[in-house]
């Protein structure tokens, strides 16, 4: 009786205050990024020859779920770029961003490592490849779709090859991945390049397009299908991100807690090849996305995937508008390659990170 009034007597539990600050932080980080999110699609939708205030984007925006409390754009062709051009583009980015940057965190939990990336090891240049055979030889097999059908399946095919060459002994070397993924970009230089000499002049231009990356041009009905893309991908990493954080155990240990390691990792290759086809097939090729993103959002909230998998799309989501809106006002009148701006980025954090990792094993040797 006395230990019964004793227990319900006792205090109640109290969070630990490293919890407390884990948690802090992780809503803090959330927030920031959505809010910084908003702003940049707000402010990047209103930036180009026709300039649009902030309160005249917001504006438009709310006009059209029917909220009239800003003012729609004063130029009479300001609602009709919104809508035509500007929002595509921007919706195009953010959509983008997320996959190729949750693509970048699957690719970094199935390989166990930070260095791997869908641009370094050669799946983006693979499915360029099949995005180009597509262009080249006019196919239209799957009618709309084939471009982005052709461009997964290269994908995967290329993501499969790495995965079979990087593996020794039950495990995935670090030096084995980044040689085989510079030997398949290599590879599918050389097939781009071909396809460039085989192919007309507009086939020629559309290669190019692949190559540096770009989202000019975008429209309502490629986002309505990168969209479904992405979202599948979201939530096949979330229903994931449990048995990710196992894997990060080791793969015995996973296997000893009841984990399928290689069912899942095929699984998620499979999700990465579809994010990563989708974003080439509409945006061409853009690098280092998936490797900035899930190693600074992992820095700051720690090794656990399910809320890195939401850090990551929102993190990758604001990084690609951002890169959108310097691309197209960094030069006046022009509109640069977005690919080439995040690889003037992500060169110098790959280069750092690979240095990081190399001292941190003691040598590659």
């Amino acid at each position: 009786m006395k230990a019964t009034a004793s227990r319900m007597s006792s205090p109640p539990a109290t969070v630990s205050p490293a919890v407390a600050h884990r948690t802090t932080t992780k809503t803090a980080l959330f927030v920031a990024l959505a809010l910084a999110l908003i702003a940049s699609v707000i402010v990047s939708a209103g930036t180009g020859q026709l300039g649009v205030p902030p309160q005249e984007v917001l504006g438009s925006l709310l006009h059209r779920i029917g909220i009239d409390w800003l003012p729609l754009p004063a130029h009479p062709a300001g609602d009709a770029t919104l809508w035509a051009i500007r929002f595509p583009r921007v919706a195009m980015a953010a959509l983008v961003g997320a996959g190729l940057s949750v693509a970048g965190l699957l690719m970094q939990a199935i390989f166990g490592n930070p260095l791997a990336e869908p641009g370094v090891i050669g799946i983006s240049s693979g499915a360029a490849v099949g995005a180009g055979l597509a262009i080249v030889f006019g196919l239209t097999v799957f009618g709309e779709w084939t471009t982005a059908v052709f461009a997964f399946a290269a994908g995967l095919g290329a993501t499969l090859l790495v995965y079979a060459m990087s593996r020794a002994d039950g495990r995935t070397e670090v030096v084995t991945l980044v040689l085989t993924g510079i030997a398949v970009n290599a590879i599918a230089g050389a097939a781009i390049a071909l396809l460039t000499f085989l192919g007309d002049t507009q086939s020629r231009e559309q290669i190019v397009f692949w190559q540096l990356g770009s989202l000019a041009g975008s429209r309502w009905t490629q986002v309505l299908i990168v969209a479904p893309v992405v979202a599948f991908g979201l939530l096949a990493a979330y229903f994931a991100a449990r048995k990710l954080d196992l894997l990060s155990l080791g793969e015995r240990n996973a296997r000893h807690l009841g984990v399928n390691v290689e069912v899942l990792r095929i699984a998620m290759i499979f999700v990465v090849a579809l994010l990563t086809g989708a974003a080439v097939a509409f945006a061409g090729i853009i690098s280092f996305v998936g490797l900035v993103i899930p190693h600074l959002m992992r820095m700051v909230l720690g090794p656990a995937h399910l809320p890195l998998v939401t850090a990551s799309a929102l993190g990758g989501a604001l990084l690609l508008t951002l890169a959108d809106l310097a691309a197209r006002t960094i030069v006046p009148n022009a509109d640069m390659p977005i690919g080439m701006l995040t690889a003037l980025v992500g060169g110098p954090f790959f280069f750092w990170l690979l240095r990081r990792t190399r001292k941190r094993s003691g040598g590659w040797g």
